[in-house]
């Protein structure tokens, strides 16, 4: 989408939106090049002893379009929500493509899940249908009594007790199946988000939002894609950086993307994983970065060659920069974004030398500033809060069912982020911090509240409060501060309790890995916990 520059300059001059009325994402990432080229490598399959399968985009085709009709076969229709609890596989990518053929929302869901996560999420939206594996059948199987809207469940690795074989489905369809139209407005994934208080919400996207991530991904990656191209993240395809930053996008464009799924990710398999695959894009999140030099050191006896690295969520200093070029060849190109509103600022090594600290400058098409309280642009070099103008392509149609939420988000045309920046005359926009409570660890972003809801569940807490402390492996580490009801006494083993109650009930993620037990918590008059003096106590180690 981006159009031949020699300079940023260049490239902002000569950029335009080219936004179809109906536009469809799973005609877009697969028949297109199916049509064009049956026998085009769409994804390159890696198994746990590292034996790799190449799936065509004639064969995802095939897939998509039998799925399309079980789908269809089973009621689903179009703007029904269909969940995929599924990690990076072949499977995870045609079920999002079949939904979307068919006008459906594709609901993606994260495998580490717990029952309370999922239960909300699936009653949330409305989920009518679930793609998912036997281990993501049987955690189903016990929330269905709650779950009203969810008629159908379907197992991708043989049969289950707790849901229908979708490959014996598969088998009793054709490869033909006639898209549904769509308009480029229409809903086409449900990404659920957390926030500071209460439950996740829901960012509702429309078709066009791959059409709106393309600009960022070709920025980020050094005008993407040129020949060659292969590309892979460990970001699981639940996550908008999985699925819109990498497989989406690359798959638009013809790139094969690799998918593999770590038993355990660590930076040798990672850097072997490269290697061995001639892989020459990764999006790396700054805890893979951080893990990989972390087991390679600061001078990698065996670095890589590869074409680029991007990361988001964290900015880079000098030092990391500098190691990235020893370990990967390349200059990593920082971006950045948020669920609702993604790829919106950009570095681009080939076009403009990167700046330590500074995370990059307005993609083009999007325009970025930093605005007060009110929605009023500030001059450059003043403090505010990231904002993006709408209308954009790349921008949420709103909160699942939560007007209110959504209407918040904004300043007059101006979606806030929630993060404050600096901007300066050239555009270079600097991240200096979150104005909310959302913690960022290991590449996830986490809202307190979801993990509150679940501390206060416990049997043996009366009041919890959960935070961000500072971490230099995951940038933040989940803290969370809990009063015990008066006849308990907190210990080790008490903790150790605690953590497992939220593992299995919300992510593994989102446990707390710090946990100190206090007689009170600050409160404000209104009694609402003041999280900022928690975090200024756990910075100064406490």
């Amino acid at each position: 989408m981006l159009p031949k520059a020699r300079t940023y300059e260049e490239l902002i001059d000569a950029f335009r939106w080219e936004i179809p009325e109906h536009y469809n994402i799973g005609i877009d990432v697969c028949d297109k090049w199916a049509d064009r080229d049956p026998d085009r490598t769409a994804l390159i399959q890696v198994d746990e002893q590292g034996r790799s399968d190449a799936i065509s985009f004639g064969k995802l085709r095939g897939l998509s379009n039998r799925l399309a009709q079980v789908l269809h076969d089973a009621g689903i229709n179009k703007g029904d929500r269909v969940g995929i609890l599924l990690g990076q596989c072949t499977e995870t990518a045609y079920a999002h493509i079949g939904i979307h053929k068919l006008g459906a929302v594709s609901l993606p869901l994260f495998t580490l899940f717990g029952p309370d996560a999922l239960d909300y999420r699936l009653a949330d939206s409305g989920a009518r249908a679930l793609i998912t594996d036997r281990a993501g059948a049987e955690k189903i199987a016990h929330l269905k009594d709650r779950l009203p809207d969810l008629k159908r469940v379907f197992v991708v690795d043989g049969p289950s007790d707790h849901g229908e074989d979708l490959g014996a489905r598969l088998q009793d369809k054709t490869d033909q199946f006639d898209p549904v139209v769509t308009r480029a407005e229409d809903p086409a994934v449900l990404i659920y988000t957390s926030g500071t208080t209460g439950q996740p919400k829901g960012a509702l996207h429309a078709h066009r939002v791959l059409l709106g991530h393309l600009p960022g991904v070709e920025m980020s990656h050094d005008l993407f894609p040129q020949p060659d191209d292969i590309i892979w993240t460990p970001a699981d395809w639940a996550w908008i950086g999985g699925l819109l930053d990498v497989l989406m996008p690359a798959l638009h464009h013809g790139v094969p993307v690799v998918t593999c799924r770590f038993r355990k990710f660590t930076g040798r398999a990672a850097m072997d994983l490269i290697r061995h695959h001639n892989i020459r894009n990764a999006f790396l999140p700054p805890t893979a970065l951080k893990l990989i030099r972390s087991e390679l050191g600061d001078h990698p006896e065996e670095p890589v060659q590869m074409r680029t690295v991007a990361c988001g969520g964290e900015t880079l200093g000098r030092e990391l920069l500098d190691w990235g070029r020893r370990a990967f060849g390349v200059t990593i190109n920082e971006f950045y974004g948020q669920t609702e509103c993604n790829m919106i600022v950009s570095s681009c090594a080939a076009l403009m030398p990167p700046r330590p600290g500074i995370m990059g400058r307005p993609v083009p098409g999007h325009r970025v500033s930093i605005v007060d309280d009110a929605g009023t642009e500030l001059p450059p070099g003043q403090q505010g809060l990231i904002a993006v103008h709408r209308p954009d392509p790349v921008m949420f149609l709103g909160y699942w069912n939560n007007p209110d939420a959504t209407a918040v988000k904004f300043a007059g045309d101006w979606m806030l982020t929630g993060d404050t920046g600096v901007r300066d005359d050239q555009g270079w926009i600097r991240f200096v911090g979150r104005d909310d409570d959302v913690i960022t660890s290991g590449g996830y972003r986490i809202g307190p509240g979801e993990i509150e809801d679940c501390l206060l569940g416990h049997p043996q807490i009366a009041m919890a409060a959960v935070i961000g402390k500072p971490d230099s492996m995951r940038t933040e580490i989940v803290k969370a501060y809990i009063v015990l009801k008066q006849t308990e006494q907190g210990d080790d083993a008490l903790k150790a309790e605690i953590q497992a109650w939220v593992k299995e009930r919300l992510a593994a993620h989102e446990y707390p890995r710090e946990i100190e037990f206090v007689e009170s918590l600050p409160m404000t008059t209104t009694g609402k916990i003041i999280r900022r003096a928690l975090r200024e106590r756990a910075k100064s180690g406490g």
